[in-house]
């Protein structure tokens, strides 16, 4: 597929306001921190997730458990995506079954994605709360999905795609709108 660079969405700074403020947000809506765990969907869910960690714990020196999320074999388009798909580990480090869980991808689009962390989650335990966090909403949405805490909501078309760097996956931060050539 044909990308080309069309803007720049959310500089570093931007990006670490929209985390700050989601960092907020999530301790406003828990009843009980020491409840909260974050689970990351690979793979740019897991650095936000562990960016949500360590500002709550900057804040109200709570730190909250970090788990992260394989999908690949919940999504509904694995024939579609390679005869041999890269499974990575799922690793929650809690039990997470009575607990309010926060799960955080980088991008909600038509809600595929979120569905499959949900199946996933569901194989791993009964948590009391799944709320959803994601650092950029784009619409489209395919399925009654809707994220809780939202960094920016940004209208696309179909024919674009939002790309999202952290340090920790990419060497750089930024968050940039790409086009698909024809």
């Amino acid at each position: 597929m044909d990308l080309r660079w069309k803007k720049r969405l959310m500089d570093e700074g931007e990006i670490n306001r929209a985390v700050n403020r989601m960092a907020h947000e999530i301790i406003e809506r828990s009843d009980r921190l020491e409840g909260v765990v974050l689970v990351g969907i690979h793979t740019r869910g897991i650095p936000m997730a562990e960016h949500l960690s360590k500002l709550i714990k900057h804040y109200e020196g709570v730190e909250l458990p970090v788990g992260k999320l394989d999908i690949t074999l919940y999504r509904d388009d694995l024939t579609e995506i390679g005869v041999q798909p890269i499974v990575r580990r799922t690793e929650v480090p809690v039990d997470i079954h009575d607990r309010e869980l926060v799960l955080c991808d980088d991008v909600l689009y038509t809600g595929r994605t979120a569905r499959a962390a949900l199946d996933a989650l569901m194989d791993l335990g009964r948590p009391s709360l799944i709320r959803l966090a994601v650092l950029v909403d784009r619409g489209h949405r395919e399925l009654p999905i809707q994220a809780d805490y939202v960094g920016r909501a940004i209208q696309t078309s179909r024919s674009e795609v939002i790309k999202v760097r952290f340090h920790s996956t990419d060497g750089q931060e930024g968050v940039d709108l790409l086009e698909r050539g024809s």
